[in-house]
């Protein structure tokens, strides 16, 4: 019987749970998702729900106590961190895992190593060049990369790129969308960013008469709401009102850029702040590829008819190579061979 593989489930956001979920769908067999929160939330594939590691609800990543460079976050007397680092080496002691994919924890990429599970760690975008990160690359035995090739960081050194495996359209599959609602805006708002400030959202629809505002996700309620804008909240459909929606609005992570890039929707970005620059990254080169209209500030009221117009006339340059279909699968047959030969792995799949 072929052993197991884990997929460690990061907790910060939820593209990580919707990747691990994908993958493991598509592996359809021997895999188990590790992480916290997980209980009941991994749509049927075997699950470990780890004790919570965080200092306080935010989770600003930050560990206030000095540590060794090549780690990121390793609170002192944290009696979380205690129990969850036990119940993984407990885990691949009993399972002894052929692999464990990390998204992402440079921590529990060492903790695998050091019990001696070959890693693949999960790239996310960004300039990840900082030591934990490179010690984190050079001890995996992969690397993947859920977006193409052409939207990683140009600072990225070629050593890097060669041990990554490229996977766009993990998640963001199409959808079959019916007629497109060319009037409607749609704003993607996701887990990772907090709650949106509704006001801005109605000062952007007041400036938009002729267009229908459609907000999916985290946002106050408005002082003031004008007829032409709609307040979703959690949606289950959210692939279905990208795929129609006339323009998406949204931020620069995985989920919401994945889902535009499959349904080949024009695409305003609002990259938000984050760690290594992330989004910042991704929105620089869906800038320079073509593929959005960014803007790196808040728009004022008066911007919007331009910048929704400027991302319309974008999607018939885009390159299609970015959105190519099937990405859960060619990972789930990738991860299948990959035996600890890196270059082999990857000339089989490729």
């Amino acid at each position: 019987m072929t052993r197991t593989i884990g997929y460690y489930v990061h907790h910060h956001g939820d593209g990580h749970r919707q990747r691990a979920i994908a993958i493991g769908h598509a592996l359809g067999r021997g895999v188990t998702l590790l992480g916290t929160g997980l209980a009941g939330c991994s749509d049927g594939l075997p699950a470990l729900d780890l004790p919570d590691d965080r200092l306080d609800a935010s989770f600003a990543g930050l560990d206030r106590a000095e540590r060794p460079a090549s780690l990121h976050y390793a609170p002192v007397d944290h009696e979380g961190i205690r129990q969850r680092t036990a119940r993984i080496t407990q885990w691949i002691a009993q399972e002894r895992p052929r692999l464990l994919v990390v998204d992402v924890s440079v921590e529990i990429a060492m903790l695998a190593r050091l019990a001696s599970v070959p890693t693949v760690y999960v790239r996310l975008s960004g300039k990840r060049l900082d030591e934990p990160h490179l010690d984190a690359f050079r001890g995996a035995a992969a690397l993947l990369a859920p977006f193409d090739e052409a939207l990683d960081d140009d600072a990225v050194p070629a050593w890097i790129r060669a041990k990554t495996f490229y996977a766009p359209a993990i998640v963001g599959v199409s959808v079959a969308a019916g007629s497109i609602e060319a009037d409607v805006v749609l704003v993607v708002l996701g887990r990772g960013g907090g709650v949106s400030d509704g006001d801005r959202w109605a000062s952007a629809a007041r400036a938009t008469p002729h267009r229908r505002w459609r907000v999916i996700g985290p946002c106050t309620v408005p002082a003031a709401s004008p007829p032409n804008l709609e307040l979703r909240g959690w949606v289950d459909d959210a692939n279905a009102l990208i795929a129609r929606a006339g323009v998406v609005v949204g931020a620069a992570g995985d989920g919401v850029v994945s889902a535009v890039l499959a349904n080949r929707r024009p695409f305003v970005c609002l990259p938000e702040a984050r760690p290594f620059h992330e989004q910042a990254s991704k929105a620089g080169r869906l800038a320079a590829l073509g593929v959005a209209v960014v803007s790196q500030g808040w728009p004022r009221p008066s911007a919007w008819p331009d910048l929704l117009a400027r991302a319309e006339n974008t999607v018939s340059v885009w390159p299609a190579r970015l959105a190519a279909p099937g990405g859960s699968g060619r990972v789930a047959q990738w991860l299948d061979t990959l035996d600890g030969d890196y270059s082999r792995a990857r000339s089989h799949i490729a």
